[in-house]
């Protein structure tokens, strides 16, 4: 700068937007490329999340992480990070954000009336995938998954539709966050929004939308702006009180989107109902 005349100094401006800009766009063809890769990956989940591989009883949580390394490994791809699963069940213990997240709840047994969490990535071409769904072992005498639960994914899905609703050019992740926020509580939902950019790294470049333990905004990456033609793993819960369970279940969901001229929309669709895996299996534990 002291080599500069204050004429040139004057048009000096930080490159981290260029770069961060550079690291967010997507092009083309890495779209079409994310289209198929989140195909492979929800395929993978419904896979695991069956009669398949789970034998109620049986099956324990760790035993699910290490099929989907090791179908992902036999596929030849790579994860870019550890699988975790979880189960919410009609118990005593409350429910643990991060416990979700890691090996806090311990390795548990499938056992039917269990509501099953995965949260699984996979790593393809330099590009990353970020998903989490849910799937529900039925009861001896069911035949479908309670009305409660079903009505709690669909809640889930209202907060997804507000919250993609809110994305717009020049937006900040924070702005975002707070509108979407607002609109939910006001309908009557009690959500957790924890949205970030997908690409060259799983949690990449690009504006923030809310941490699960920073609901009022993050600052610094949330105040980035959205730009358009930008990946999005569009990550949040909502809470629902069940009279039948006597505490609350949290429906965590993560797809991923891109966000362009038109709005925002999934790679591959979204999850609109739970995975269902009988009480009983009649299929080996193998591939």
């Amino acid at each position: 700068m002291d080599s500069l005349s204050e004429k040139y100094q004057k048009r000096v401006v930080s490159s981290e937007p260029l770069a961060v800009g550079w690291l967010e766009t997507r092009i083309p063809e890495e779209v079409e490329l994310m289209k198929s890769m989140v195909a492979v990956a929800h395929a993978i989940i419904a896979e695991g999340f069956s009669e398949k591989v789970v034998t109620p009883g049986v099956t324990t949580t760790d035993d699910l992480v290490w099929w989907f390394r090791e179908k992902v490994a036999l596929l030849k791809l790579d994860t870019w990070f550890h699988p975790s699963v979880s189960i919410q069940r009609s118990d005593e213990k409350a429910f643990d954000h991060e416990s979700s997240f890691t090996a806090g709840y311990g390795i548990q047994t499938v056992i039917p009336g269990d509501l099953l969490h995965v949260d699984f990535g996979i790593t393809y071409m330099g590009l990353n995938t970020d998903t989490q769904q849910h799937a529900y072992v039925l009861r001896p005498s069911e035949r479908k998954p309670p009305a409660y639960l079903t009505d709690a994914l669909n809640k889930a899905n209202r907060l997804q539709d507000i919250f993609t609703g809110n994305f717009a050019a020049g937006r900040t992740g924070n702005e975002v966050l707070a509108m979407s926020l607002s609109e939910a509580k006001a309908e009557g939902l009690q959500p957790t929004i924890y949205t970030h950019p997908l690409g060259l790294h799983g949690h990449a470049a690009g504006t923030t939308l809310g941490m699960w333990d920073k609901q009022g905004g993050v600052p610094g990456d949330g105040d980035y702006p959205l730009h358009i033609n930008s990946a999005y793993s569009i990550e949040l819960n909502n809470a629902v009180e069940l009279e039948a369970w006597g505490k609350s279940v949290r429906i965590m969901l993560e797809e991923d989107a891109f966000f362009d001229a038109s709005g925002v929309w999934y790679f591959n669709g979204r999850q609109r109902a739970l995975h269902v895996i009988p009480s009983q299996s009649t299929f080996s534990h193998r591939f």
